[in-house]
């Protein structure tokens, strides 16, 4: 599986237990096999070069557990923002797709308790379909060589924040409409 990680650091030994224990998919490292949404996570930081790492997991012999936008999704997600245990610690990579309300910055509010399990996946399933690979533990880890860095120029990176910045903008109207349409059957 051919995967990509966006940063300020050429990683070709990423550390798991860096990323945040209440991500979307828990604790771990996080890749996607869409190179040009890894883009989009790309920034400028003074004294610091952003890099797009390119990595091959070979998946033969590890625990996978893939994810479709539903409700186990949906479940997984929400238990993991909200800081209960990570009810899938023994798989060693999961698959899956993003929730877009952190990406386009929604203030969590589909994972916050506010609304309904219904109300919630309603609002989740609008918007741009991303995957994202957690890379979970240490066997995971071992499996995943790290192939190449390019790094990024600024008018590469400007060009990702002006995409980044009309995809929010849309996301965020159409959540907006959808919202409206949530809270008018309540």
């Amino acid at each position: 599986m051919r995967l990509y990680h966006t940063g300020f650091d050429e990683i070709r030994k990423p550390d798991i237990r860096r990323g945040r224990k209440n991500a979307d998919f828990g604790q771990g490292f996080y890749l996607t096999p869409d190179r040009p949404f890894s883009g989009r996570w790309a920034k400028e930081r003074r004294d610091s070069s952003t890099v797009i790492n390119t990595y091959e997991l070979q998946t033969e012999g590890l625990r996978m557990k893939r994810f479709s936008r539903d409700e186990e999704w949906f479940d997984y997600i929400c238990g993991n923002r909200n800081g209960k245990a990570d009810g899938l610690a023994d798989v060693d990579v999961i698959v899956g797709p993003i929730a877009n309300d952190t990406i386009y910055d929604v203030l969590g509010i589909t994972t916050s308790g506010f609304l309904n399990r219904e109300q919630s996946l309603k609002l989740l399933l609008i918007g741009p379909e991303y995957s994202q690979v957690v890379i979970k533990t240490e066997k995971a880890a071992s499996q995943l060589q790290w192939i190449s860095s390019e790094e990024l120029g600024r008018g590469t990176i400007a060009g990702w924040r002006e995409t980044v910045l009309k995809e929010q903008e849309d996301y965020q109207a159409l959540f907006a409409e959808k919202m409206q349409e949530v809270l008018e059957q309540r």
